[in-house]
């Protein structure tokens, strides 16, 4: 991960020399005699502060700290000067600059001074993220699973989380596309840094292209700030496009030259920015299926299909299913701060039967209804039939196979209405006691 950037600008030449020489085993550092020179440099790099001296011998100091704060407010300038005057101390300050010292310097004071202007530019970009993230609902707390297929899933995350290399999720909505991006970085050498999400199914092709380079005030109508984007707030952390199938084509043509680059510029500006970031994307869509429609780019497929991981369907591991649902009962007992509800033998079977095409999100959001509308903590039978769970399509079994279904689920019903007693569940349901023995046997239903 790169060193910050600072440019020192000052004319004489043993200022800029010491201040080299006392900052370059710590940053990147760029000098500038001049202020033309100055603004050269500003305006092909991304600075992250500048050191300014107030007397230069082509343009004043303090037009030139005007002229670097209207092209980036986020770049923290400390001015310099030989002459104490408390007015143009103030007047700096008020137009953004960070700090003002006095010639001659003791560098250990300036070293302190670099460090607070930093972290408070570092600070700055912390409540960016924060704000994207106070956007998003994360649905789900942590990955649960014990089946075969997410056990392979858990140790290659652990694998590639500790390499640089992009990253492709793909699997069907719900089955925590986000959750294995989140856990890729929270493994990494990353971790401290932001986790920035970029949903391309949400954002409008028309804003995508400002949201994620971000752009300089007026560059378009309604343009009244410098705003940065999603990339440069990921700064040293890791960007995660969801729903990467989503997003339009010439824009793939631009993230691909990003990820290619690792440098990209906001709108409405020429300098260029270090995106000195890991790049992870995911979908629910057939990305092949999409390049031979030519609605995704090949050659992006291959940059971000460095890693792939492929997440399966909940159908394919349902002994993850009794986990996911004490998971969740367990996750809104704690956030209501009331009981744990559980579930009956016949719902829990009912359930652990349901192909699922929603997902672990669906079992998220059953939980949440079973837990807000039903008083009871046993969950029953009964309970999860008059929800509105769509059964399997009718196709997908014979007729034989689908009276059987329902025989099964309606005579479950009835025992636990009548709380297992046997002879009022025959009288119920107009059979005799010994035909609803052999029903309760055949279909190994538990009362």
């Amino acid at each position: 991960m790169g060193k910050a950037i600072i440019l020192v600008v000052d004319d004489e030449h043993g200022v800029r020399q010491a201040f080299n020489m006392a900052l370059k085993n710590k940053y990147r550092v760029i000098l500038a005699g001049t202020g033309e020179k100055a603004i050269d440099i500003f305006q092909k790099n991304s600075i992250d502060l500048v050191l300014l001296d107030i007397l230069l011998p082509d343009i004043d100091g303090i037009d030139l700290l005007k002229k670097l704060k209207q092209t980036d407010p986020n770049t923290e300038i400390i001015m310099a000067t030989a002459v104490n005057d408390l007015q143009v101390a103030v007047k700096a300050i008020k137009l953004g600059a960070y700090e003002y010292i006095i010639k001659p310097f003791i560098v250990d004071d300036v070293l302190t001074v670099i460090d607070r202007a930093l972290e408070k530019r570092r600070l700055v970009r912390q409540v960016a993220y924060l704000r994207n993230e106070l956007e998003r609902y994360h649905p789900f707390e942590k990955m649960v699973g014990k089946d075969k297929k997410m056990r392979n899933i858990f140790e290659l995350i652990s694998t590639v989380s500790q390499s640089d290399g992009t990253v492709l999720i793909q699997g069907e909505s719900g089955t925590g596309k986000e959750l294995v991006a989140r856990a890729v970085h929270n493994l990494s050498p990353r971790k401290s840094q932001p986790f920035v999400v970029i949903n391309c199914a949400a954002i409008p092709a028309t804003l995508m292209e400002s949201e994620i380079f971000g752009y300089n005030k007026g560059t378009f109508a309604g343009a009244t700030s410098t705003n940065i984007g999603k990339l440069e707030i990921a700064d040293k952390g890791t960007v995660f496009f969801d729903d990467i199938d989503s997003l339009d084509i010439n824009m793939q043509a631009k993230l691909l030259m990003v990820i290619q680059e690792k440098e990209f510029q906001r709108l409405g500006d020429t300098r260029l920015i270090k995106a000195d970031v890991r790049f992870v994307a995911a979908s629910n869509k057939d990305i092949s299926d999409l390049i031979l429609r030519e609605a995704f780019r090949e050659d992006l497929f291959y940059q971000l299909n460095v890693f792939p991981i492929k997440l399966p369907p909940l159908r394919e591991r349902r002994e993850d299913i009794p986990l996911l649902l004490n998971h969740f009962f367990k996750l809104y007992a704690k956030k209501s701060g009331r009981p744990q509800k559980t579930l009956s033998e016949n719902a829990l079977k009912v359930l652990m039967e349901y192909d699922w095409p929603g997902n672990v999100r669906e079992i998220q959001n059953l939980v949440e209804r079973l837990c807000t509308i039903k008083q009871n903590l046993v969950i029953q039978f009964k309970d999860v039939a008059t929800l509105s769970i769509s059964k399997k399509k009718i196709t997908d079994s014979s007729l034989k196979e689908a009276v059987s279904s329902f025989e099964k689920q309606y005579i479950a019903e009835v025992l636990e209405m009548v709380d297992g007693n046997r002879k009022k569940a025959s009288e119920k349901l107009g059979i005799h006691r010994n035909t609803l023995l052999a029903k309760i046997h055949e279909y190994s239903l538990h009362i």
